[in-house]
């Protein structure tokens, strides 16, 4: 658990008690059929690499398809997160070959260390072990290394070659500004201007402050800007915290984190919480198939030593804006936030709930995860273990939880007074 880390929430939730609170499945789809992404309407100052990056952002034709762009599915308007229910996104040539993971957020990558099978945990207490990088299995080291992830998969933005996406760029109608950025002979090495473009992409998300607003409720209690928390979410944010309760706070840093983060509500450690298997993502129809996690993240120059014990194994995403999501976990098998909640409370008091059923009956526990990696799973979430008992949450905590989950969304505008 956090326990350095938990005193400063509790202080925070002390500061709500002194102010007073003040009392205020989705279809298939192609992931491009909702309404166009939009830039933000804010117009910071970027340098020109970001001007690029931004520029690059909101292109369709940096996709095979010149259909989809990485607003697509990382949608400003959704938290730089889908737009939709969808387990897993559309891409590809065909702007209709389904992917193999959710699709998560953009926000709040800036503080995110490279991966490290033994990254020093912030609470100063649990022992180092795998965390950091980007992606659900931490492949890449930096944002630009992300970047290139999804210009180049088959069943993403699907580009034959770094050598097509820095053609279209050369051929587009940003040009002269990508020269401007990196210099007149920007072009001349493809590779080098590949590279470029990516450190472009990566700028934009570090520059340009809606990739990580902190306007949610929360933040302005947390900076003494006022408290708009509803005693519902109070009640929510001590359930948080509450090591016999919620035990978010386990995994979801509330207070300050690496490189001067504040409240990331993600600790950058890998976890197997062992989500149920679903039967949404095509790849999965395959009873072979199996999502590994951090122990397959193959050719990424970073699989743990001992690698097996680290199977199942996810990146804890942040919670900021959890709640504008319409799928959740690595396999986007929940639609409702308050499933999710309710999984980490029920999951082995009540695994019927969740878990497939084999022929006889019985409840396949832990169905999308090998038997002989079971034993990595995360058992400091949920509370309570023993099958049949009560779990350590009530129906009206578990909505309470979700409430305060709802106030780390950004965009929060205070009453006018």
């Amino acid at each position: 658990m956090r326990i350095a880390l938990l005193a400063g929430v509790v202080a925070a939730a002390l500061v709500v008690a002194a102010c007073g609170g003040d009392n205020n499945n989705g279809q298939q789809q192609s992931a491009s059929a909702p309404g166009a992404a939009s830039a933000p309407s804010a117009t910071p100052q970027l340098s020109l690499a970001a001007q690029v990056g931004a520029k690059m952002f909101f292109d369709k034709t940096l996709s095979g398809s010149g259909k989809i762009s990485c607003a697509t599915c990382h949608n400003p308007d959704f938290a730089y997160g889908p737009p939709n229910g969808l387990a897993v996104q559309l891409g590809g040539v065909d702007d209709n070959t389904p992917g193999v993971r959710a699709v998560p957020s953009l926000r709040y990558k800036e503080f995110t260390p490279p991966y490290s099978d033994l990254l020093d945990n912030p609470d100063g207490v649990t022992p180092p072990g795998p965390g950091g990088g980007f992606t659900w299995d931490g492949r890449a080291n930096s944002l630009a290394d992300q970047a290139k992830i999804p210009l180049l998969s088959t069943y993403e933005m699907a580009n034959r070659s770094p050598d097509a996406v820095v053609n279209t760029l050369k051929a587009g109608p940003y040009a002269a500004l990508f020269k401007q950025a990196f210099g007149e002979n920007a072009f001349a090495d493809s590779a080098k201007a590949f590279t470029m473009a990516m450190s472009a992409l990566q700028s934009y998300q570090q520059e340009d402050p809606s990739f990580h607003p902190y306007t949610s409720k929360f933040d302005l209690l947390r900076h003494n800007r006022g408290n708009y928390l509803t005693p519902q979410e109070m009640h929510g944010l001590q359930l948080f915290n509450d090591e016999n309760k919620g035990n978010c706070i386990a995994c979801h840093l509330s207070g300050n984190a690496q490189g001067g983060s504040v409240a990331p509500f993600t600790d950058y450690s890998f976890e197997a919480v062992a989500p149920p298997r679903n039967m949404e993502i095509p790849a999965n129809a395959d009873p072979t198939h199996v999502d590994m996690g951090l122990c397959q993240a193959a050719a990424t120059g970073h699989t743990p030593a001992n690698s097996a014990k680290f199977c199942g194994m996810f990146k804890t995403p942040t919670l900021r804006n959890v709640a504008t999501r319409q799928s959740f976990f690595h396999n986007g098998v929940f639609h409702t936030l308050r499933d999710v909640v309710e999984f980490y409370n029920k999951r082995d008091t009540n695994p019927e709930l969740f878990y497939s059923k084999a022929a006889d009956g019985s409840v396949n526990v832990y169905d999308d995860l090998p038997v002989q990696y079971q034993p990595n799973i995360d058992m400091t979430v949920p509370v309570v273990h023993t099958r049949g008992a009560a779990p350590s949450m009530t129906e009206q905590e578990v909505d309470d939880l979700v409430a305060f989950l709802g106030a780390l969304t950004d965009d929060f505008q205070p009453p006018s007074k």
